[in-house]
């Protein structure tokens, strides 16, 4: 099939677009690092026979990826200590089946 003439390509200056601010542009360009040439990120599609929907489907591939750069970093995770009630059932169930199997080996005498 002959999709040349329904192929879109969708391409975005970041580093010289004014749509991001200093923060976002900054945040962009270091994680799409790999997707860039010369700080140009293009996307193509060319999926669908329609010119129309390929080009929808350009814009949304494009605003995915930007959206997923310029997201704010996930909050810092803080380690949780797990509650002594807890470790003292958890030890109490080892102890359990180690009682359990103990019983059920043979009797060596």
């Amino acid at each position: 099939m002959n999709t040349a003439d329904s192929r879109v390509e969708l391409s975005l200056d970041l580093a010289t677009t004014s749509a991001l601010g200093p923060t976002l542009r900054a945040r962009a360009l270091e994680r799409l690092d790999g997707k860039l040439v010369k700080g140009v990120l293009t996307v193509t599609a060319s999926e669908q026979r329609s010119q129309l929907q390929n080009r929808e489907a350009a814009m949304t591939r494009m605003a995915d990826i930007l959206a997923e750069a310029i997201a704010p970093p996930p909050k810092k995770r803080r380690p949780t200590r797990v509650s002594r009630g807890a470790d003292e059932r958890r030890l109490a169930e080892k102890h359990r089946r180690a009682e359990i199997k103990r019983l059920r080996r043979p009797d060596d005498d």
